[in-house]
């Protein structure tokens, strides 16, 4: 009884949280606006781009080679240490200016987070390297593609058993290598005004290799108010969201980096990703 009372509370307090959250995320995802600040936003921030794509990713890839790229420098490895530097660049320019809250685990650890538009990946990046799961379009996309393939990105085709299957033991070989893996486990962006359910089957890496799982917390501008400007809108191409967001205001960004969730206290998969998605949802309505 007193387990069954514990888990009706943590329901009543996870969807308490997510009505908070619902409520201030109801508004619809405005149009960008023009005017000059906005040009001038482009005449700097597009010089910027190029100057970081063109001539710095060529160092970070030469960074990444090995031996140099093998070195260890504090808890991670010379090459995933520029990797971090140049993603945290990338969204600098684009005007994301990120606060971390918590501290991303070492070694093997399956990151579990909410899914809002592409820079979701960039930002996570931008702290710690991880493999992520991530749909097989992306491969596709100018430069996030390109980098995506070569930052250790397992695709997955959306739709497709065979895929996630292959996809699931790709994901529990890494993970028993000591690498970590990223997954948004709501399985698509949602349009920034809520975080889906969390598919149970992604946890099953983690559950079958012994390896925690951490949450994290993607929550854009203040409490999560520019949710639905980052993500993508209505029949918006990633090419418009792209040009979108280069033109934005910069914007405070938090990655809460939350209390990892041991795959031995928890029973089942679905326990665990209900556990994860309750403490990402709290963290979003500021609880």
């Amino acid at each position: 009884m007193a387990a069954v009372n514990e888990t009706y509370g943590r329901i009543r307090l996870a969807a308490m949280a997510a009505l908070r959250y619902r409520a201030r995320m109801t508004s619809p995802t405005p149009a960008p606006r023009g005017g000059v600040a906005r040009v001038c936003r482009y005449l700097y921030r597009v010089p910027l781009l190029l100057v970081h794509i063109t001539v710095f990713l060529p160092l970070i890839l030469i960074g990444m080679l090995p031996p140099w790229g093998e070195l260890r420098v504090g808890d991670a490895t010379f090459g995933a240490k520029v990797v971090n530097w140049w993603q945290g660049g990338l969204m600098w320019i684009f005007g994301f200016r990120l606060s971390r809250v918590g501290q991303p685990l070492p070694g093997a650890v399956l990151f579990v987070a909410n899914h809002v538009s592409w820079v979701d990946i960039s930002i996570l990046h931008s702290h710690r390297m991880m493999g992520f799961v991530a749909k097989r379009e992306i491969a596709s996309w100018p430069v996030v593609g390109w980098l995506a393939a070569r930052g250790q990105t397992i695709f997955h085709q959306r739709g497709n058993t065979e895929s996630l299957g292959g996809v699931m033991q790709v994901m529990a070989d890494r993970l028993r290598a000591g690498k970590a893996v990223g997954v948004f486990p709501e399985g698509r962006t949602r349009g920034g005004h809520d975080v889906g359910p969390f598919h149970a089957r992604i946890f099953q890496a983690a559950v079958e290799t012994s390896v925690p799982v951490q949450p994290v917390a993607l929550v854009y501008g203040v409490r999560g108010d520019a949710q639905t400007i980052v993500a993508f809108g209505p029949g918006e191409s990633f090419f418009a969201n792209f040009l979108r967001l280069l033109g934005e205001p910069a914007r405070h960004t938090e990655v809460h980096f939350l209390e990892p969730i041991g795959t031995q206290d928890l029973e089942g998969r679905r326990r665990i990703a209900e556990t994860s998605r309750a403490r990402i949802v709290a963290a979003m309505s500021g609880d």
